[in-house]
């Protein structure tokens, strides 16, 4: 009886035009929350030594679905992510502010170590500097670590924007499989465009303080995030044309 109610609901839900225009609305907003996700796991891919990065990256995004769905099926829970355990100077900390203090200090760490180590150069030396591997171990505990802090904010999301569990279901399957499609062609880019790991890294320290801004209150619109990135793109797309060009002249 249970089981053919379920499937009537289910059978309502996919004839109904608003359950298919909130499907459409949460896939874009699983995307875009998951362009930093997936930027990370590109960079720090990239770090492993080349036979083993295609598998790394596939457990990285694999990782980020088993999350998402492992705490959808405890949606229950995620109400009390939000609610203060807490509280400093009249100001309540939630487990969702902690999660994300934690892990906007883990990326302004991460990226500030990774943008020093690109930076800073011995200039004799520099021709025959190796790039420093990662090991797997190592790359996939610090992809779990980010997974945990963005699939949390992704999932928190998805509870405000639908009462509908199998509408998040779905909605996040096809995202992290989105993910799983471009993170190849991402991770080849970067690869292949050095000054592009330092935007990169620099997105990734800005979303690190956005994530800790965030943690103690201060919710910083994405859109803002969004548009500087895209601006910054543009002109190193730009920087990256006249180049060639002049290259080409030459």
């Amino acid at each position: 009886m249970g089981e053919l109610q379920a499937l009537t609901e289910l059978t309502a839900l996919a004839a109904s035009p608003s359950a298919w225009i909130a499907l459409a609305t949460l896939i874009f907003m699983e995307i875009v929350l998951g362009v930093d996700n997936l930027i990370f796991i590109s960079i720090l891919t990239n770090r492993v030594a080349e036979p083993r990065r295609a598998l790394v990256r596939r457990i990285g995004v694999g990782l980020a679905l088993v999350l998402r769905l492992a705490l959808l099926g405890t949606i229950a829970s995620i109400v009390r992510f939000t609610t203060p355990v807490f509280d400093i100077y009249d100001h309540g900390f939630s487990w969702r502010d902690l999660v994300l203090l934690a892990g906007g200090l883990f990326l302004v760490w991460k990226a500030t170590r990774e943008i020093h180590e690109h930076v800073d150069a011995d200039e004799h030396d520099d021709r025959e500097r190796q790039p420093v591997t990662l090991s797997i171990g190592s790359a996939i505990l610090q992809i779990i670590a980010l997974d945990i802090v963005f699939s949390i904010d992704s999932i928190i999301t998805a509870v405000g924007m639908t009462d509908h569990v199998p509408i998040m279901f779905v909605a996040v399957v096809v995202a992290v499989g989105l993910m799983l499609i471009a993170a190849e062609m991402l991770s080849n880019f970067i690869a292949k465009n050095p000054t592009i790991v330092i935007l990169a890294l620099s997105y990734l320290l800005m979303i690190g303080m956005t994530l800790i801004a965030d943690g103690f209150g201060f919710h910083v619109p994405k859109g803002y995030i969004y548009a500087a990135m895209l601006f910054s793109a543009t002109v190193e797309a730009l920087n990256t044309l006249a180049r060639k060009r002049s290259g080409g002249a030459k």
